[in-house]
C-alpha cells in the first residue's frame, strides 16, 4: 500500500483544518496522523493511490470556511510507519513557515448558541469556535496551539475539555474555546470610581446593561477583540455631540454598528456585494450611500454622504445590540491620533474623561487590531484600511518573486504598515496609522517586533521610503545599520504603483506600465513633494512623464489643515493679486484671503520661506473646497476638505456633454516632462463664483474636467511611448466619482486599467510596493 506525506502550507491552523482532515481520512479509510507544525499542517496517509488522490481531492472541496490552502504537496513517506488507524498528533515546534488566519466574526452556530437558554454558551460574550473568533489579536507564537496564546492563563474545565477532544465537535481543537464556568469574565464599572447603582442590575447582566446606557445617552468605553472602542446611540445628536468635544475629533467620521442588515438598510443603500461584505467572517467597516428618508445624528458624519457600518462582529456586540433598534457609534477608543487602548488600566486611564461607563474583560489582548474600511466601485471591492479580519493573511506575489533573501519594508508615514516577504508572498501588517504621533510610533515599533518574532523573519534587506524625515524610514535605516543589512531606499509614488502591479499580479518582464499616482504628497527624485505623477514604471525602475505644475505649500505641512493657504498659492499663479481684487474683489474667497495679508503671503512664496513646491494633486482639491466655501479655514484631518467636496459635488454634472462642462487645463513641456497648468481652471473657477454658480456644480465641474484632463494627458503619452496598462494609485484615488470618470474614460482608448482592491490605495499599500521594488532589485542584481 502507498504511503504519503502530505505537506499543506496556507492558513490551516486554528480553523479546524485538521479535524476536516481527519474525517475525511477516516471516510477513506486511510491510516496515518496529521499535525500542526511551524510550515502548517502535515499529514502521513496510508491507503490506495486512488483512495489518497480523493481525499486530496476532498481537502479542497470541503476546506474549512476560514482555512486557506496556498500549497499542497504529495510525496512518498520513507520512514517508519506504524499506525493501524488514523490519529491527530501534538504539535511540532519547528522553523515557523506556516499563516495566522485573521479573527474572524462570529459564525452563525455561535450566535445561535449566545441566544438559546438551553446551551451552556448562553449569553456568554467569548463563545467561539474553529469557525470564528480570536485569531490574531491573542496569538504570541505558531504553532497556533492554547499555550501560546493569551488564553493560557484560563484551563479549560471538563466540559470545555470534552468539546475540545471530540473530533466530531466543531470546537476540536479550537484554542480560544471557554464558558462561563472557565473562561475569560466581562463586567461594568463606572468611569468615577463609583459603585454601580442597584438599579442597573434589573438587567441580564452587565453586558445587557450597556445598552441601557447607550439608549440613555451614556458614552461607554468598550473592550473589544482587537482594542477599545467607545460607543454611544448614533441618533442622539447630543450624545455624538458630547463624544466628539471628549475625544477631540471634531469633523472625521465616526465608524456606526447595527444590529442587523435591517437595520443598516433603513439608513443606507445596500447592494449585494455589500451585504456579502457585512455578512463576511471579516466583517469590516462598509462605506454606504446614505438614504435620504432616515438619518442618523447628523454629527456622525458631516459633510459626507455616505456612513461608515459594520455588524456585531463578536458574541458581546451580539449580546449588546439585542435590545437596540438603532445604530449605535463604535468608534475607536482612544484620544484622537493615538492608536487604540488595548489592556484595562491604560484604557481606564486615558479614557476616564471620554467615556461614562467601562464593559470590560479579563482576556489580554495581545495585538492591537483595528477594524478594516472597504467599498464598492463599480462591482469592485476597494480596501481603505485593511485590519482585523484581513490581516496578517498573506498576498500571493507573480510567480517571478521566488529564491529571494527575506525582506522588510518600513511602509511611510501615514495610514502606515509594514509587509515582510517570504517564500514568494508577502505578509501586510494591520493598519498602524500616522507614525508622526508618538503613541502610535511606540505602537508601530511593538507591533513589528511581534511580527518579525511571531514569523521568525529575520531580514537580509530593509525597504524604506526615500523621505529623509519619515520615522519609519530613520528606523529602517538604524536597522540596518545595527544588523549590517541592505539598505534600499524607494521613491514614494513608485512603491504606489509597483503596490497596484502586485496586486494585479503583473509579472516582472511585462513591459513598463503607466502608473498614475496621485495623493497628498511624497518625497520627490528632484527634492520636491510630488503628488501628481505620470510615471512609465517596472518594479525596478521609472521614468517620469507627466505632472502637475508646482506649487507652494505656504507654510510647509500647515497647508495640509488649513486649505486656504493651498487656495492662494493657486491664485498667485493664475493672477496677480491686484487682478483679483479689479475683478473679483466681491467674492467670498477674494474677501477671506484680503484678511490673511496677501503682500505677506506674496513675500513668502517669493523668498520660499517654509514653502516646498508640491504637485501634489489632493492639495489641488484642498485648494478648490477651500474657494467653493468648504473647510476654507480649518481641516481637522488630512484629506477632510477634498472627502467634503466629493460628497457634495453635482453627479448629474458627470453625465452631462463632456465638453460643455469642463474648465480648461493647458499642457506646457520642459526637460521632457509634460507640466499640467491650472492657470485657465482658476480663471474659469473664479468666473462661475462671480456667476453664483453653486458649489455642488463647481465641485462636479471639477470632478469632470479633471478626471478629462487625466485622459487626454494619458492619450498624449501613449502615443509616445505605445503602453497598453494604466494604473491608478494612491490616496486621491479614494475618490470614487474620479476614479470612475477616469476609468471610463480610458477604457474608451480601449487601454487596460489596473485599480487596487485587496491592498489600500492610498499609503497603507506603499509597504507592499517597497518590498516587491526591493526584490525586483535584488534578482535584477543576482541573475
Amino acid at each position: 500500500m502507498p504511503i504519503e506525506e502530505i505537506r499543506v502550507k496556507g492558513i490551516v491552523q486554528g480553523v479546524g483544518f485538521r479535524p476536516t482532515v481527519y474525517r475525511l481520512a477516516r471516510f477513506y479509510g486511510l491510516n496515518g496522523d496529521v499535525c500542526n507544525d511551524g510550515e502548517g499542517v502535515l499529514i502521513r496517509v496510508c491507503g490506495s493511490e486512488e483512495k489518497i488522490t480523493q481525499f486530496v481531492h476532498s481537502l479542497y472541496t470541503e476546506c474549512p470556511p476560514l482555512a486557506k490552502i496556498h500549497e499542497l504537496v504529495r510525496s512518498p513517506y520513507l520512514e517508519e510507519f506504524n499506525f493501524d488507524n488514523f490519529v491527530i498528533s501534538h504539535s511540532v515546534n519547528t522553523v515557523v513557515k506556516t499563516e495566522i488566519s485573521p479573527d474572524a466574526a462570529t459564525c452563525y452556530q455561535c450566535q445561535k448558541e449566545i441566544f438559546d437558554p438551553f446551551s451552556r454558551y448562553f449569553r456568554y460574550p467569548f463563545t467561539n469556535c474553529t469557525h470564528c473568533g480570536p485569531r490574531l489579536t491573542i496569538i504570541r507564537a505558531i504553532p497556533y496551539d492554547r499555550n501560546n496564546t493569551s488564553m493560557v492563563n484560563f484551563p479549560m474545565c471538563k466540559e470545555c475539555e470534552k468539546e475540545y477532544q471530540d473530533v466530531e465537535n466543531r470546537r476540536f481543537h479550537a484554542q480560544p474555546v471557554a464558558c462561563f464556568n472557565c473562561g475569560p469574565g466581562a463586567w461594568l464599572e463606572r468611569a468615577d470610581g463609583k459603585v454601580i447603582s442597584s438599579d442597573m442590575f434589573s438587567m441580564l447582566d452587565d453586558v445587557d446593561a450597556v445598552c441601557t446606557l447607550l439608549q440613555r445617552g451614556e458614552i461607554v468605553a468598550i473592550k473589544g477583540l482587537g482594542g477599545f472602542h467607545l460607543a454611544c446611540d448614533a441618533t442622539l445628536e447630543n450624545a455624538v455631540i458630547k463624544l466628539r468635544n471628549r475625544k477631540q475629533r471634531y469633523h472625521k467620521p465616526f465608524a456606526l454598528m447595527a444590529r442587523d442588515v435591517n437595520i443598516i438598510s433603513e439608513y443606507c443603500q445596500v447592494n449585494d456585494l455589500e451585504m456579502q461584505l457585512l455578512n463576511s467572517p471579516a466583517a469590516p467597516i462598509v462605506l454606504l450611500k446614505t438614504k435620504p428618508e432616515k438619518q442618523v445624528a447628523l454629527s456622525v458624519a458631516p459633510g459626507q454622504n455616505t456612513l461608515g457600518f459594520m455588524l456585531p462582529y463578536t458574541p458581546l456586540h451580539h449580546l449588546i445590540l439585542r435590545r437596540m433598534n438603532r445604530p449605535i457609534v463604535l468608534t475607536s477608543g482612544n484620544i484622537s491620533d493615538e492608536p487604540q487602548c488595548i489592556n484595562n488600566e491604560d484604557a481606564k486611564e486615558k479614557l476616564s474623561k471620554i467615556a461614562d461607563y467601562f464593559l470590560l474583560h479579563n482576556r489580554e489582548i495581545v495585538n492591537r487590531v483595528d477594524d478594516s474600511v472597504v467599498r464598492v466601485i463599480d462591482h469592485k471591492i476597494q480596501t481603505l484600511r485593511r485590519a482585523r479580519g484581513y490581516a496578517p493573511a498573506p498576498i500571493n506575489l507573480p510567480s517571478e518573486f521566488v529564491n529571494l533573501p527575506p525582506i522588510l519594508a518600513m511602509g511611510s508615514e501615514l495610514k502606515n504598515t509594514f509587509c515582510l516577504l517570504r517564500e514568494g508572498e508577502v505578509i501586510l501588517s494591520q493598519h498602524l496609522g500616522d507614525l508622526e504621533n508618538g503613541a502610535a510610533f511606540n505602537a508601530y515599533q511593538e507591533t513589528l517586533n511581534v511580527y518579525l518574532n511571531l514569523f521568525e523573519h529575520q531580514p537580509q534587506i530593509i525597504a524604506i521610503d526615500k523621505h529623509p524625515e519619515y520615522l519609519s524610514s530613520k528606523l529602517g535605516k538604524e536597522l540596518a545599520t545595527v544588523n549590517n543589512l541592505e539598505l534600499v531606499e524607494i521613491q514614494h509614488h513608485h512603491a504606489h504603483i509597483a503596490a497596484c502591479m502586485a496586486e494585479n499580479q503583473i509579472s516582472l518582464d511585462t513591459k513598463p506600465i503607466l502608473g498614475i499616482a496621485f495623493d497628498g504628497l511624497g518625497y520627490g527624485e528632484d527634492g520636491t513633494l510630488w503628488g501628481g505623477e505620470f510615471l512609465l514604471a517596472n518594479y525596478v525602475n521609472f521614468q517620469r512623464l507627466a505632472t502637475f505644475k508646482p506649487m507652494t505649500m505656504i507654510g510647509g505641512e500647515q497647508a495640509i489643515y488649513q486649505p486656504w493657504r493651498n487656495t492662494f498659492s493657486q491664485l498667485n499663479n493664475a493672477f496677480t493679486w491686484e487682478e483679483i481684487q479689479e475683478k473679483y474683489s466681491d467674492l467670498e474667497i477674494s474677501k477671506f484671503l484680503q484678511t490673511k495679508n496677501p503682500k505677506l503671503l506674496k513675500q513668502i512664496i517669493e523668498k520660499g520661506i517654509n514653502s516646498p513646491l508640491t504637485s501634489s494633486v489632493g492639495r489641488l482639491f484642498d485648494a478648490v473646497a477651500a474657494a467653493i466655501g468648504i473647510c476654507r479655514e480649518q481641516c481637522s484631518y488630512e484629506g477632510q476638505a477634498a472627502i467634503e467636496m466629493e460628497s457634495l459635488a453635482d453627479i448629474n454634472i458627470l453625465t452631462n456633454d463632456k465638453e460643455t462642462v469642463n474648465y480648461s487645463w493647458k499642457f506646457q513641456k520642459s526637460d521632457n516632462i509634460y507640466y499640467i497648468d491650472t492657470s485657465c481652471t482658476w480663471r474659469e473657477i473664479l468666473n462661475d463664483l462671480k456667476q453664483q454658480i453653486s458649489p455642488s456644480e463647481i465641485a462636479g465641474k471639477f470632478h469632470r474636467s479633471l478626471a478629462n484632463t487625466i485622459v487626454k494627458m494619458v492619450k498624449k503619452l501613449q502615443q509616445e511611448h505605445q503602453f497598453q496598462q494604466v494604473v491608478l494609485t494612491g490616496g486621491v484615488f479614494q475618490n470614487q466619482l474620479l476614479l470612475k470618470q477616469v476609468k471610463i474614460g480610458l477604457e474608451e482608448l480601449e487601454i487596460n486599467v489596473l485599480t487596487h482592491s485587496i491592498v489600500p490605495t492610498n499609503d497603507g499599500g506603499i509597504s507592499l510596493g517597497q518590498t516587491v521594488i526591493a526584490a525586483a532589485k535584488y534578482l535584477e542584481k543576482t541573475t
